[in-house]
């Protein structure tokens, strides 16, 4: 149980319970981080509708995206955001015991080029972001657009918060993350 309780939509104004069970219905299994996240309207009104606008726009590929978002969540030891976004990353084409390897991505068979490039940038990024290696960023430059390479900063840095959030207040995973790790574990 979260050391806050949870809010239901239900508690909510219209406009904010909209917000809450279109992310919840659409986005993954998060309801018990948005149902702890309600008790700041502001930050459910605008940092849900804003990783739902970025999942549209597609602007950086949804496996760079993942990748990002797990190597992070390992640096951090975040279970929540692991359990939730190793389904997401399996779909992507790395399977469950190549995920649980991401960290070893120097000699990892399922990565390509950019799938390293990605691996080394977020750890980067989340660690020591003030000393990224030019040669790194060069790279990272050569294989990205400019909007990919802010919007794949953005969501490294806005996972990290993400993972701290959860761990804080320590939000459970929901059943319906577990059930997908362990379909994930049973080859499903």
């Amino acid at each position: 149980m979260a050391r806050v309780r949870n809010i239901e939509s239900t508690e909510l104004p219209p406009d904010l319970a909209e917000i809450y069970e279109r992310f919840a219905g659409s986005y993954g299994p998060f309801r018990n981080q948005v149902a702890v996240f309600a008790h700041v309207p502001a930050a459910l009104r605008h940092l849900f509708p804003l990783l739902m606008e970025l999942r549209e726009a597609k602007t950086l590929p949804k496996r760079y995206l993942e990748i990002a978002i797990v190597v992070v969540s390992n640096l951090n030891a975040c279970h929540y955001c692991v359990a939730h976004h190793k389904p997401f990353l399996a779909v992507e084409g790395i399977s469950p015991a190549g995920i649980d390897r991401i960290m070893q991505w120097q000699d990892h068979p399922e990565l390509d080029e950019t799938d390293r490039l990605v691996v080394q940038y977020a750890i980067a990024a989340w660690e020591t972001p003030n000393r990224i290696p030019e040669a790194l960023f060069r790279r990272l430059r050569a294989a990205f657009s400019e909007a990919q390479v802010v919007e794949l900063t953005l969501r490294i840095t806005l996972c990290g918060f993400f993972n701290r959030f959860n761990d804080a207040l320590q939000i459970e995973e929901e059943a319906e993350a577990h059930a997908a790790v362990e379909g994930l574990a049973a080859g499903d």
